[in-house]
């Protein structure tokens, strides 16, 4: 092998490298819903992950909107220092029962807004919700977020991604909602790990019986070689 054409491949996986680096930074960009516990009929708490995406501009505005037709009976803002916090409640167009509770209005807005400095370029931050209870039925919650710079620059994320389309420009931050594992499912994990198990010890035992197959062999030709 040629040190040209070596040359040239490393070259090759060094673009490729950067290529998916960029890629993979412009995917993280976006404002993004994350949450360690949320499941349809419980308590959650939400984390919208806000990056600065300006080389000049801070973060100085967050305005989350909550679904209406998934209403939740209770929200509470995680405090924040430097950061003053808005919960706007709305009649809701009909009474939705969530639980135990009949809703006829809700919270549908929650607004951090900086009282000085914000996410500075470049930089990221966190910011909470305690919601519940959580909708049964649902796998899934958007939360439409506008995104304000101190430069006066307006960044909506409010697209919903659809199946089958290609990835929008700027995705409404989207959860995906955990289920409890059934029995049913428990049980089908475990005879698939005794049938693997099964398998490994098969196929333990004919490599076993090969190898002495094998040095039986090796032991008559020895001897043939001998006794010639």
């Amino acid at each position: 092998m040629s040190r040209k054409f070596v040359l040239r491949a490393a070259a090759i996986t060094a673009a490729s490298a950067l290529v998916c680096v960029g890629a993979a930074n412009s995917a993280s960009a976006h404002v993004t819903v994350s949450s360690p516990d949320a499941k349809p009929g419980g308590y959650a708490k939400l984390v919208f992950r806000v990056p600065s995406e300006s080389d000049t501009a801070s973060t100085t505005k967050l305005v989350v909107s909550l679904p209406k037709d998934r209403p939740f009976s209770s929200v509470g803002a995680q405090v924040k220092d430097g950061w003053k916090v808005v919960k706007t409640t709305e009649k809701l167009p009909a009474p939705v029962k969530v639980g135990d509770v009949t809703l006829t209005e809700a919270i549908t807005t929650v607004t951090w807004t900086a009282a000085a400095g914000g996410v500075p370029p470049n930089d990221f931050d966190e910011f909470a919700l305690s919601v519940g209870r959580i909708a049964e039925g649902v796998d899934s919650l958007n939360f439409p977020a506008v995104q304000t710079y101190s430069d006066g620059e307006v960044v909506k994320w409010e697209e919903i991604a659809k199946d089958g389309a290609d990835k929008p420009e700027h995705p409404a931050p989207s959860l995906k909602l955990t289920t409890a594992i059934t029995p049913v499912a428990a049980t089908t994990d475990a005879e698939d790990e005794g049938g693997t198990d099964t398998l490994a010890r098969v196929l333990g035992g004919a490599g076993l019986v090969l190898g002495l197959i094998g040095l039986s062999l090796g032991l008559r030709a020895g001897r043939g070689k001998a006794t010639s």
